[in-house]
């Protein structure tokens, strides 16, 4: 009897936990055809109601997905920490597209899919904050790499709807919170820093040289007044997207008076992730900064004038 019982506890924990990680399709029932665009919800056990969230970017120089290191592994990352994590698998080129080019002579997959992608999620986590047991005004964006561009994207043109083209117009503000970059592409126009291969990515084999398409989508020129506060993080001996881009971004921050934290480590290179045993030990205190940076800095200011103050008061 006890072993029978042991079972079917494992086995409810089971359906608790496949039912959590179940992808979210969120583009079905909308007239854009991208199926493969997942939303992958992480809710921490025990968590309480009303717990902060993270919609997770993985890298890739918009071509493919670091779903395992940048992405499932930050989401249980987070979750330990009491944080839920959505995990977004939005458009990229595709391997083919770096293979072949044929996106010379078909459209594919580039911008603004990616940055529909991620307006997309943020409505949704907001949208269903209740269901996930989230605060919806403490919802933020974290990406790595290529998906750092695009979480610093999803707050530089917020203002800008790019789900208007699809007839839908939120009613809750597709604005993140906060926003955290790590190892972040940021410029597409600087030629000194440009990672060349995310460039091609989001923009296109003939889009890729259109300086007005270029400047348009370098973040940090783009940064408005209202740009939530940013935790930013680049490793010196970045061997893949150099760290002038988070120069870059840090004095555009610095210039516009936004709140940020430009965590600058002498190694670790590129693409660690929440990693416990990739980039350096030095690099991989990230997250505990990370913490500590949302507990005193992020939060506080999303609290202001919020539903969710009152449970922190």
């Amino acid at each position: 009897m006890r072993t029978v019982l042991i079972m079917l506890l494992a086995f409810m924990a089971y359906l608790g936990h496949a039912q959590q990680h179940k992808p979210l399709k969120i583009w079905q029932g909308t007239p854009e055809h991208a199926a493969s665009v997942t939303l992958t919800p992480y809710i921490p056990q025990g968590a309480g109601r009303d717990c902060p969230a993270v919609i997770v970017c993985p890298g890739g120089s918009y071509h493919w997905l670091d779903t395992r290191t940048e992405g499932d592994g930050v989401a249980r990352w987070l979750n330990s920490q009491g944080i839920a994590a959505f995990v977004l698998r939005y458009r990229v080129a595709g391997v083919l597209a770096f293979v072949t080019h044929y996106r010379l002579l078909i459209r594919g997959r580039q911008q603004p899919d990616m940055l529909r992608d991620v307006q997309r999620s943020v409505q949704l986590v907001r949208e269903g904050a209740s269901t996930w047991g989230i605060c919806p005004t403490e919802v933020g964006v974290m990406g790595f790499s290529a998906g750092g561009h695009l979480a610093v994207a999803s707050a530089a043109f917020a203002a800008t709807n790019y789900l208007a083209p699809l007839g839908i117009k939120p009613k809750v503000s597709v604005r993140p919170d906060f926003v955290a970059a790590l190892y972040p592409v940021v410029t597409l126009a600087d030629e000194r820093y440009v990672h060349r291969r995310s460039r091609k990515g989001i923009l296109g084999e003939w889009k890729k040289t259109d300086n007005r398409l270029k400047d348009s989508l370098s973040v940090e020129r783009k940064i408005p007044f209202d740009c939530p506060p940013v935790f930013l993080v680049h490793c010196d001996d970045d061997p893949i997207v150099h760290p002038g881009n988070s120069l870059l971004l840090d004095s555009a921050l610095t210039s516009k008076g936004i709140p940020h934290k430009f965590v600058r480590y002498a190694t670790g290179g590129h693409g660690f992730g929440a990693s416990d045993v990739k980039g350096s030990e030095e690099s991989r205190q990230w997250r505990e900064a990370f913490v500590q940076w949302l507990k005193t800095t992020a939060l506080p200011l999303a609290r202001n004038n919020t539903k969710c103050k009152k449970r922190h008061a």
